[in-house]
């Protein structure tokens, strides 16, 4: 919201200076943006006459002037503006002005001087060159009435700032020079003057006639006609000087009128062309297959979900966004229907974006806009219609007003101990009564307790601690002491077999890959792709169209960050990400921290890319592969085993994944990206990636006290020939079944399968498989006999289940 200092003090003026203004405003909510100056400095600028203009006897573009600053003598003054003619009203900068800064950035003197051997007293000055607008086709003509010789800055009020403040959703009402004048003046007690509201004399019965057949959409319609209009006239200089600097380009006086009314009560009206209306006017929901070309330019289909203004024959308006195309008044409208109404926010929300456009309207009526003053506005614009365009044949129709269904405004109770201790200070009834009366909130009061009243124009008073939020504001948040906590401050237990999801960070950090921080809500494409899933968690109001659904994975997310790193040039890319993914649960109930109907887990994945090892010369540069990953894998589990089995995953290779399962419960998957996604995505290499739960990474053995063997171990290698579709898991698990039957499985401390061959002195379906036993005995030294029973025990449980046979 951008809005002239000058037009907000011509309806509260506080002692203050424009510093102190701007800190009032920010400490109590309406945080401003930036404070600029209208104009730069400048000096010795006035406003002149040209008297005479002749050409230059030594230049075709030049002339000379005979000017009238107000001094009682004419100056001779060499100008080129294009537009300098005897009579107008000007600008000039007499000798000695000082201008802003030009392209060299140094401020620029008038010196009495010579042009093309002709003497010039001063300078005819262009609005650029006093950089007050960027218009420069010539000289900036003044109106008649403009009294020479007065300081151009005080002609054109250009010792004025313009204030932008940042407004939260909640404060629509100060969407407007005089919602910002009511703060202002409840904050400082300042009295505020409202903007006139008179009534204009009617002077003809012609009403056009409305209906309201969608109430869920318009409470309130208010219109009025007026004819015999002249659209011609000029908009008056005080008004583009306060849509300028509210941000607004002057247009047309019908059009600029609309804008200023909006600008100065906060809000939006249309006007219509009465002559191009066909019949009466219906206010609905748009129909399928309905289409209307706006304002800007474009053409829009709309539905059942899009709010309109039709004619007898087509749609002439989107509700609360942008009138038609057809029904706009230009420089030869005569006749016109005004109109303003109060919009349910509800009914105007998301519809603006759909088209991918914001209005100033939608903006506003989506918020919340005053639905008890359509009366009083359309009087307003009426008054300043007339004034402006007003012609001796205009004729002024009475005010049609439809209420249709306005909101209930429900009390709100506020407790004076509730917000003392929330607000952290000491409050007396007579304190918060005087802060609602400040406000204008009506309410009742009995001791310690009120029930208020939110006026028409506050759509975000709805509960109690929407007053309190009133109260600390206009108390002064600076006023509010700052007190160090007073609640009890305990130490709590971590049990001994968990660790902090802190602590695997810094594990994976350990291991060399860096954290991400990835948004949540996903494009739906990941979740079809990496994820199989057809049926995605949909966000009914996302904030970015791609960014439309909740991820059930965090691969996705990673495989972007691959490929942002790969755009940027990064050759060697490992990154992880601890976050919660979000699937359906029909099962699932509202908690502290769940949902009905969803579960929230929180998920550890990691994804590597480009070369295993970083640029050194100690080893062969490889690629990093699935063995890699999975050894940081279990790495991250240790000293718990990790059991890998094969899986088909969407996202991963076939053959080059794994289900990862720990203590016999599935956890996660690890495997190389699909080719089908290296090839959709762009990747030129496929990257190894896991995802495994949080939960079961947290989980931890209890250390356990174990004496050290004072006796020596022994080692006995197994080689085994088995069929190539047989994966190496199934004989670890036919060992460890075996170890945990045998009474002389303890010997064993350690099984590690150290070889796989296929070729020469085997058949084409079979590979050799060679495992390494690490065997020990902490009571006495092994002896060979206990030794060759528990291997040839091994060896036999590895032929009688899957039908492996010793290598020669």
């Amino acid at each position: 919201m951008q809005f002239s200092e000058n037009w907000l003090r011509s309806m509260v003026d506080p002692k203050m200076n424009s510093d102190e203004l701007a800190h009032l405003l920010t400490m109590s909510g309406l945080e401003v943006e930036e404070v600029e100056a209208v104009a730069p400095p400048f000096s010795n600028v006035v406003v002149a006459e040209v008297k005479e203009v002749a050409k230059h006897p030594n230049a075709d573009r030049l002339n000379v002037c005979q000017v009238d600053v107000g001094s009682g003598t004419l100056l001779n003054i060499v100008c080129g503006a294009p537009n300098v003619r005897a009579g107008m009203k000007a600008i000039c900068a007499k000798a000695g002005a000082v201008l802003p800064p030009g392209a060299d950035g140094k401020p620029f003197e008038i010196k009495v001087g010579k042009l093309r051997g002709v003497e010039s007293q001063g300078m005819m000055c262009s609005a650029k060159e006093l950089k007050i607008s960027e218009e420069s086709a010539g000289l900036m003509e003044l109106p008649e009435d403009a009294p020479v010789g007065q300081n151009i800055r005080d002609y054109l009020g250009l010792n004025d700032l313009k204030f932008t403040i940042k407004l939260t959703p909640n404060k629509a009402d100060c969407l407007s020079v005089l919602g910002v004048a009511r703060e202002v003046s409840a904050l400082t007690g300042s009295p505020l003057n409202l903007p006139a509201f008179r009534p204009v004399p009617v002077t003809t019965d012609e009403t056009l006639p409305v209906k309201i057949s969608a109430p869920d959409l318009c409470g309130r319609f208010t219109g009025r006609v007026i004819r015999g209009l002249n659209a011609r006239a000029a908009t008056p200089e005080w008004m583009k000087r306060r849509l300028e600097r509210s941000g607004q380009r002057s247009l047309s006086a019908l059009v600029d009128i609309s804008n200023y009314v909006m600008l100065e009560v906060g809000r939006p009206s249309h006007v219509f062309d009465l002559d191009k209306i066909h019949g009466s006017l219906d206010v609905r929901w748009g129909r399928k297959g309905e289409s209307l070309k706006l304002l800007n330019g474009n053409t829009v289909e709309v539905d059942e979900w899009i709010g309109v203004i039709a004619d007898d024959r087509e749609i002439e308006s989107l509700a609360g966004i942008m009138g038609g195309d057809a029904t706009a008044v230009s420089l030869d409208t005569a006749d016109i229907y005004l109109e303003a109404a109060f919009w349910w926010p509800n009914a105007i929300q998301g519809r603006a974006r759909r088209y991918n456009f914001s209005t100033d309207a939608a903006h506003r009526f989506e918020r919340g806009v005053d639905y008890a003053t359509t009366i009083e506005h359309i009087e307003r614009l009426t008054a300043l219609i007339v004034e402006i365009c007003g012609t001796g044949e205009t004729q002024v129709g009475p005010i049609d007003d439809q209420v249709a269904n306005l909101p209930q405004r429900k009390q709100v109770a506020l407790r004076t101990a509730r917000a003392a201790k929330v607000i952290g200070v000491p409050l007396t009834d007579d304190q918060v009564a005087d802060i609602f009366t400040r406000l204008n909130l009506s309410f009742t009061r009995e001791p310690g307790a009120f029930l208020v009243t939110a006026p028409s124009y506050r759509f975000d008073i709805e509960i109690e601690e929407d007053l309190i939020e009133e109260v600390a504001r206009v108390y002064g948040f600076e006023n509010i002491p700052a007190l160090p906590p007073t609640a009890p401050s305990a130490m709590l237990v971590e049990p001994e077999d968990t660790r902090s999801l802190f602590a695997i960070r810094h594990q994976l950090a350990d291991l060399g890959y860096q954290e991400v921080v990835n948004m949540s809500f996903v494009e739906q494409g990941w979740e079809a792709d990496f994820a199989a899933n057809a049926d995605p968690i949909r966000l009914q109001n996302p904030i970015a169209s791609q960014l439309s659904v909740m991820r059930s994975s965090l691969v996705g997310s990673l495989v972007a960050n691959v490929r942002y790193n790969l755009n940027r040039k990064a050759g060697r890319v490992r990154v992880f990400e601890v976050g919660a993914v979000f699937l359906r649960n029909a099962q699932a109930v509202d908690g502290a921290l769940s949902v009905a109907g969803f579960d929230q887990p929180k998920r550890v994945a990691a994804i590597a890319y480009g070369a295993a090892l970083d640029e050194q010369w100690g080893d062969k540069a490889r690629a990093v592969d699935f063995f890699d990953v999975k050894g940081d894998l279990e790495a991250m589990y240790a000293p718990r085993k990790v059991r890998f089995s094969k899986m088909e995953h969407p996202a991963l290779h076939p053959g080059r994944c794994a289900a990862v399962e720990v203590d016999g419960e599935p956890v996660g998957f690890i495997g190389e990206l699909h080719p089908r996604w290296l090839q959709k995505y762009d990747l030129p290499q496929a990257p190894v990636l896991f995802e495994v739960d949080a939960e079961s990474l947290r989980r931890r053995a209890v250390p356990r006290h174990a004496e050290i063997s004072k006796f020596p171990g022994a080692t006995r290698d197994l080689a085994l020939v088995v069929k190539q579709d047989l994966p190496a898991q199934a004989l670890l698990d036919a060992f460890e079944t075996e170890l945990a039957s045998n009474e002389l499985g303890k010997l064993v401390q350690a099984v590690v399968l150290f070889d796989e061959y296929r070729g020469k002195g085997l058949q084409a379906d079979e590979k050799s498989l060679a495992f390494r036993f690490s065997l020990q005995d902490t009571q006495s030294t092994l002896q060979d006999d206990a030794v060759e029973a528990i291997m040839t025990a091994l060896a036999a449980a590895a032929q009688q289940n899957h039908g492996a046979a010793l290598r020669a």
